[in-house]
């Protein structure tokens, strides 16, 4: 084995920055795939009618002493987009809720249950089968950087190590950016075909879509210093071989004389 003097310190701070933005990619990666903040937005519905203690700002007071009558007639000065309030609601890969008017809390309902049934199983699917494959490759080239810095004394050892991490983080990198990609997709679809009950009226990204692309960058910027970690131990590698062949060469050549 040919001795090589590629700096462990600078070897070291590189795996320590691939490792960092790995966790952090994962970590983030975790946290929008667990929640349903994906997408935001309000959907207008016509206002209750005032119950209780509710006040008239949104809902209707009813004049009739059973307001729950529906042949109740009730005059109201209201007029056009006055009959009417948005309801804020927020949608994961998992749930979607909607606030309750005139109420503390949410009303919940399985986001796979609004999808349209013709694209569930080509899309949809797959889009969630693209997050866990991301979310476990994240995981394993997380844990193949940490073998390298804490059990690797070799650097041929580590190079191996190294090349495979760096395949496997490349690998998640593309499966996440396919799979936000397939669910940008769906959502887009439920908007314009879901149940009549729950399309918006306004809607945008929320915060954990937001959290997704940039795991998505983190795990980019882990693959990068992974293959940039590589190619400049290799690169010094071979120019340690060649001064070494140089050398030697020029040792012989003093021999023979």
């Amino acid at each position: 084995r040919m001795p090589v003097s590629v700096p462990a310190a600078d070897r070291r701070q590189r795996a320590l920055a691939a490792f960092s933005l790995s966790c952090l990619s994962l970590a983030l990666s975790i946290t929008a795939f667990s929640s349903s903040y994906w997408c935001e937005g309000t959907r207008k519905v016509a206002k209750p009618f005032c119950t209780g203690q509710s006040k008239g700002h949104h809902c209707i007071r009813s004049n009739s002493p059973n307001a729950s009558n529906s042949n109740a007639v009730q005059y109201i000065w209201e007029t056009g987009d006055d009959k009417f309030v948005d309801r804020k609601f927020h949608a994961g890969i998992w749930y979607s809720c909607e606030e309750i008017i005139n109420e503390e809390g949410e009303k919940c309902r399985s986001f796979i249950s609004l999808t349209p049934a013709a694209d569930r199983g080509r899309v949809f699917w797959l889009s969630i089968v693209a997050e866990f494959l991301y979310i476990i490759l994240l995981l394993t080239g997380a844990i193949l950087m940490s073998v390298e810095m804490c059990y690797c004394s070799g650097v041929i050892d580590g190079l191996k190590i190294n090349a495979f991490s760096a395949v496997v983080t490349v690998l998640a990198g593309l499966l996440g950016m396919v799979a936000h990609m397939m669910y940008t997709t769906v959502f887009q679809m439920t908007v314009n075909l879901g149940p009549e009950d729950w399309r918006p009226n306004t809607w945008d990204y929320g915060w954990s879509y937001c959290l997704a692309w940039a795991s998505f960058a983190c795990c980019m910027a882990a693959a990068v210093t992974t293959i940039n970690k590589y190619t400049k131990t290799i690169l010094e590698f071979k120019h340690k071989r060649k001064t070494l062949a140089r050398s030697l060469k020029i040792k012989y050549k003093f021999s023979d004389h």
